[in-house]
């Protein structure tokens, strides 16, 4: 089956990874995506694990075709002309204005091809006074309220071991993509331009806390795994050194809690008899689950809270989800064969359509392992394709 998004093209000249997922996931549903990349060293994303055999292209750059361009040259923009005619998307991620140097701003590409989506991902957007400051992920994450409210009271703001501000942006283009494509092909007929930021999506995803401000002026703090609305809620270290997660919060599931772990008196104590009660005085609550679950093994643990119908769970790295039995029944792990590793192991796409499911239909390719398939269906006969090559365009 070819997918939710059979037929569609996608020229992605993004590099490393919010752009580079955005057109990942279209690869994912089905659209043939053609990774543009410079004919000097690719991606730089094929730089990171290389010693691993270029684990992190060959996970991100999934079920895409790989060809070589330089785009720096007036040559190789006239051949990024021709290839965005039969295009459906084009994505770049190059500091705001660097496409309109090239002679491929919107006014050029719109005019070869009117139907063309055309989706910019910069750090802080196409304008604005930030627009031209580096776009890296860390910096919106600092600067978007997360890295403030994450992490431990008493410790610095902390930033996420993942690419977290990435791949919000890859997910929320995504979207707007499939918006934008469904207002040309329902509405209007036209193609259109979508600004994505970095720094938008995540600040987004941390809901409410602007409005928060606005209201009362009050502003979140940090404070660990605890929560401003639940009690008890965090993880906890067993005797076997490993972690639970629960969360409690409801009556009937904190009684059920206390009482499992023999902490009944605290129910008749006014400072933990409600939810709003236990959150002012989660450090409290926390010392005292900590004693009580400290003193048994994980598994003690998950079968008592089994036996009680609480929300726990074991706190996995890497190697517990590998073979964790649910992960292992639903697939959501698959092996996509590769020519040096043998096969790399990766998430399978998700959401699942029931009618069209996506598929990853290979790894990132090797540099450049596409250029006569793609530039000969554009029109291009082999000699115009070899003289390229010795110019260094392609």
């Amino acid at each position: 089956m070819s997918g939710a998004l059979g037929g569609l093209r996608v020229v992605d000249c993004s590099r490393l990874i919010a752009g580079g997922v955005l057109a990942t996931t279209l690869a994912d549903h089905g659209a043939d995506v053609i990774k543009v990349e410079n004919p000097r060293g690719g991606d730089p994303l094929r730089t990171w694990l290389r010693d691993r055999g270029e684990l992190w292209w060959k996970v991100y750059a999934r079920g895409k075709r790989s060809i070589t361009l330089n785009l720096t040259r007036p040559r190789g923009q006239a051949v990024l002309r021709r290839l965005v005619r039969d295009a459906d998307v084009l994505i770049e991620n190059f500091v705001p204005g660097t496409f309109e140097r090239w002679g491929l701003g919107w006014d050029v590409l719109s005019a070869e091809n009117p139907r063309l989506v055309f989706a910019r991902v910069s750090g802080w957007g196409q304008d604005g006074p930030y627009r031209d400051r580096p776009g890296f992920g860390t910096m919106v994450e600092a600067m978007s309220g997360f890295a403030a409210a994450t992490g431990p009271a008493d410790g610095p703001p902390t930033l996420p071991s993942f690419p977290m501000a990435d791949m919000v942006a890859a997910l929320a283009g995504a979207t707007a993509v499939l918006a934008a494509l469904r207002h040309r092909d329902q509405v209007s007929g036209r193609g259109q331009v979508i600004d994505i930021s970095l720094y938008e999506p995540l600040l987004s995803v941390l809901g409410p806390a602007v409005a928060e401000y606005a209201l009362d002026g009050r502003i979140r703090i940090r404070h660990g795994n605890q929560s401003d609305n639940a009690s008890p809620r965090g993880t906890y270290r067993t005797r076997d050194g490993k972690w639970v997660a629960l969360s409690a919060s409801t009556p009937t599931s904190a009684t059920a809690l206390f009482k499992s772990l023999g902490l009944e008196a605290m129910l008749a104590d006014p400072r933990f008899a409600t939810n709003d009660a236990r959150v002012a005085h989660n450090d409290l609550v926390d010392a005292a689950l900590s004693r009580a679950i400290g003193g048994r093994t994980l598994d003690e643990m998950l079968d008592l809270f089994e036996k009680v119908d609480l929300t726990a769970s074991p706190v996995y790295d890497a190697a517990d989800i590998s073979k964790d039995p649910h992960v292992l029944a639903r697939g959501i792990l698959m092996d996509v064969p590769d020519p040096v590793l043998g096969a790399v192991r990766m998430t399978a796409p998700t959401p699942r359509l029931s009618a069209a499911p996506a598929s990853i239909r290979w790894v990132g390719p090797p540099l450049g392992a596409h250029n006569r398939e793609v530039y000969a269906s554009i029109g291009l006969d082999d000699t115009e394709i070899e003289d390229l090559a010795r110019d260094g365009i392609i």
